[in-house]
């Protein structure tokens, strides 16, 4: 904001709000991604474990299950680390002499390398664990290839919808590229126009990946998993696409946290201000044993933040992804536990002809659509009370000092902080609450016919429609976001425009798109 306020370069030193921009990324793309990654790791986890217990009455069949299952976790981990190895020597052996390099590419090899090693270890390690010889194998001779197809989806996925967030979300896409030629002939207006088309775009699109993976479990399930699981094989194959996505888990918050890293380290070179120090140059020279030349590492700098930028947007539809696939499968062990404890069937509760069924998705997304107004209230918010401070503080005099102090800097942070605590504490206080009123709303009266217990249906729809709805809000946002950011990042790399008009009108983009990436669409993973 303060580029558009006072028209000063986006990591001008004598702002007191860069440093709240540091760690703004550390927390919004690195911090808050991780442990999203870390509780869909987690419900996931639960989820299939649930599912396995109350859908299977054989214990020595659960018991092999779940060997499997946490076997494949340990073994995901190592598969990461190994990929992470590999890539490394590979990109330093084509890399390390040459001075022209794509940032995006090593960043892409190691999701495919990941990607194609835990495919082989997942089909490896099942078949020794539940193929022929063992329990699982006598009753179901095919069913570790069924089991090994169904989490290579979703291991697939991992990998593919990386690729298709770049196809808007890229510098180099068509998309990106659109919301800068819409910036130069109608300026900001245009550009956010721009931005939301590549959102929408890019929903729809990984909507339609999403239902190639699932039609990949749901086909694969139909071929001998009911012999194991007799109750709705389906579901838990759904379960086991979203185990697929984390098993990629470690990669993908690794190039998730690229990003502020380098976005961190063009502040860092900014607020260094080692271009105006006497007789730097020469300093470098003799203790590096190079001459430092300034405009290549700015360039640099640039394109490894687009780049950042990029692989930041290509982890959340992930993360979300695997939030709802198994958000889908604990509610499905719900089921399973209404249908015990209330004996009310399944296909009592999900039946589209009950109005109770019908409210309870509108339910679910009218809160989707609630909480994604107050989470950007609360940046609105935080952000207006920052700016008011900074207006107050900055100090632009020609013969002030440099930089900003360091109290003003901390007071920034302390504003943006204490903002963000207070929205998110409110924000959860209301989703809790609307969770157990629709739970009181949707408990049976006790009569014990089906009229009494028609109303089940509305809880266990508004978390479906929640999971759905939250889905695609989620990925319009945060590859809007991304589109809008790599838009200005064009315009200050590629053509190298900053402080122009073209200029100003992407920055509007970008600060609409920051709150839309970094709060809304990551924020929408732990409510789902």
């Amino acid at each position: 904001l303060m580029k558009i306020v006072f028209n000063i370069k986006e990591d001008d030193p004598r702002n007191p709000g860069v440093i709240a921009d540091c760690t703004g990324d550390n927390a919004g793309d690195s911090v808050g991604p991780t442990a999203d990654g870390f509780e869909t790791y987690g419900v996931t986890g639960v989820a299939l474990i649930s599912f396995i217990v109350l859908a299977i009455t054989n214990v020595d069949y659960q018991t092999e299950l779940l060997t499997w299952i946490f076997t494949m976790r340990i073994l995901m981990v190592i598969t990461s680390v190994f990929s992470f190895y590999i890539n490394r020597f590979l990109s330093q052996a084509r890399y390390s002499k040459t001075d022209d390099l794509d940032f995006e590419v090593p960043l892409t090899n190691l999701v495919w390398i990941t990607s194609i090693f835990s495919i082989i270890v997942t089909f490896l390690a099942s078949y020794f664990l539940i193929g022929p010889g063992t329990l699982l194998g006598a009753v179901s001779e095919n069913l570790w290839i069924i089991l090994s197809i169904i989490i290579s989806a979703g291991t697939l996925g991992a990998a593919l919808i990386p690729e298709f967030t770049k196809i808007f979300t890229s510098p180099k896409s068509k998309h990106v590229n659109e919301v800068v030629r819409a910036s130069k002939e109608g300026g900001a207006s245009l550009n956010i126009l721009s931005g939301f088309v590549a959102g929408n775009f890019s929903a729809f699109w990984q909507g339609m990946v999403f239902i190639l993976l699932m039609s990949i479990a749901y086909i694969a399930s139909n071929t001998g998993l009911e012999n194991v699981i007799p109750a709705y094989p389906t579901i838990f194959a759904f379960g086991l696409v979203a185990f697929g996505f984390l098993g990629m888990g470690p990669v993908t918050i690794a190039v998730d946290s690229y990003g502020p890293v380098t976005d961190n380290a063009q502040s860092i070179y900014e607020l260094s201000l080692i271009e105006t120090k006497e007789g730097i140059s020469e300093e470098i020279e003799k203790d590096f044993g190079f001459k430092p030349d300034f405009e290549k590492a700015k360039h640099y700098l640039e394109a490894n933040d687009g780049a950042g930028n990029t692989f930041k947007a290509t982890a959340k539809p992930v993360l979300i992804g695997t939030a709802v696939v198994g958000a889908t499968t604990m509610i499905f062990s719900l089921i399973l536990v209404i249908k015990n404890v209330l004996n009310i069937e399944p296909e009592q509760i999900l039946n589209i002809l009950n109005p109770w069924t019908i409210l309870g998705f509108i339910a679910g997304g009218s809160v989707v659509y609630w909480f994604t107004g107050a989470s950007t209230q609360a940046v609105t918010t935080g952000a207006y009370r920052a700016v008011e401070y900074i207006k107050k503080h900055i100090n632009l005099d020609p013969n002030a000092s440099l930089s900003a102090s360091t109290e003003n800097s901390k007071e920034v942070v302390k504003i943006c902080t204490q903002y963000a605590q207070k929205g998110m504490i409110n924000i959860f206080i209301a989703i809790f609450s609307f969770a157990l009123a629709f739970a009181f709303i949707s408990a049976p009266s006790g009569t014990g016919d089906a009229h009494s217990t028609a109303a089940a249906s509305f809880f266990v729809s508004y978390l479906i429609s929640i999971a759905i709805f939250g889905l695609f809000q989620a990925v319009f946002m945060a590859n809007a976001g991304g589109a809008w950011d790599n838009a200005k990042k064009v315009v200050e790399v590629d053509l190298k425009e900053k402080g122009t008009d073209l200029h100003a009108a992407t920055v509007v983009g970008d600060t609409v798109g920051d709150p839309f990436k970094d709060t809304s669409s990551v924020s929408l993973n732990p409510i789902i």
